[in-house]
């Protein structure tokens, strides 16, 4: 069957994105079909599939990494989800999406910039999993060592529907951030599941810099919820301010988070861009990708993403 594809972006993050709500036959395969497409050379790489299903009353987002594996929320994909939602089946400027098992109140929020489609996302934040093995039935793992993992670093534990750990760093260094990740995939007792590494670092008054190595995909321009993580902790340990919007900056652009707790609820806005930088075609067959092509570009949109990103970097 000929399949409607759209490449899109949060925050440098880039995916596929389908929308299989009215598809006739089943679409099959989506494992398969992600492994093939992020490594269509048409397609120059991509950190995964965003497919666009319908969950009960809701419409949701099943996003599957590179290597066929399906995680159970993606922040930066999640936005995209979101707008294309909002453009064909839902009017409202404020809805609910639903990843994995949880459900996402979305917004239409104010752009990063101009011309740039910006959505938010509140994700509940849990400091508690059966991902974090380390943590030995401990409430909580804020600000400290995994010594299986590093001696030194201190990291916080969150979990967002997905598992992250993050340390505070004073500068980031990306051969460690990938040691850091692939060191977790043998320590199977620690990290059952494997799990979401991040660094980050503060370079401003509710200003942080954060790089991801993804279970699943490794080292990404930007990961949605890692920069959530990323920021909660930092709000969590003083580094930064709760109820107030920290600039979180990465390789591929920067979003904002903010941080509200009450009492044992956290709760975390997400805010950045849904770009979007070519709409497509593919052949598929339910288990075999057959070709790929572009049909059409949206140079204004990803020329105003570019002249945001020269406009924050340093």
């Amino acid at each position: 069957m000929q399949i409607e594809i759209i490449k899109c972006h949060g925050s440098g993050n880039e995916f596929i994105m389908v929308d299989v709500t009215t598809l006739q036959p089943p679409f099959g395969d989506m494992a398969a079909f992600a492994q093939q497409m992020c490594s269509h050379p048409v397609v120059g790489g991509a950190d995964g599939i965003l497919y666009v299903v319908h969950e009960g009353e809701y419409y949701a987002m099943r996003m599957f990494n590179p290597d066929g594996s399906e995680a159970e929320m993606c922040g930066n994909g999640i936005r995209c989800v979101a707008r294309l939602v909002q453009e064909r089946y839902i009017s409202e400027k404020e809805f609910t999406l639903v990843s994995g098992k949880g459900l996402y109140p979305i917004c239409e929020a104010e752009p990063v910039s101009d011309n740039i489609k910006t959505y938010g996302v509140d994700i509940n934040v849990s400091l508690t999993s059966s991902d974090f093995g380390f943590m030995a039935g401990a409430e909580s793992h804020i600000g400290k060592v995994i010594p299986s993992l590093d001696k030194d670093l201190a990291f916080t534990a969150l979990n967002l529907g997905n598992p992250h750990i993050v340390a505070a760093v004073e500068n980031i260094d990306m051969e460690q951030l990938k040691e850091l990740g692939q060191k977790v995939l043998l320590l199977k007792e620690d990290f059952p599941r494997g799990i979401n590494v991040s660094l980050y670092s503060r370079i401003g008054q509710n200003s942080i810099f954060v790089a991801t190595y993804e279970r699943g995909a490794g080292i990404t321009y930007s990961c949605g919820t890692a920069m959530t993580a990323s920021s909660t902790a930092a709000a969590l340990l003083g580094l930064c301010d709760k109820d107030t919007d920290i600039k979180v900056y990465n390789r591929g652009g920067m979003v904002r988070c903010m941080c509200h707790q009450a009492g044992t609820k956290i709760t975390t806005r997400l805010t950045g861009n849904a770009t979007y930088q070519w709409r497509g075609l593919c052949c598929w067959d339910g288990r075999k990708l057959a070709s790929v092509e572009q049909s059409e570009e949206f140079h204004a949109e990803q020329k105003a993403y570019e002249e945001f990103v020269k406009s924050i970097q340093r």
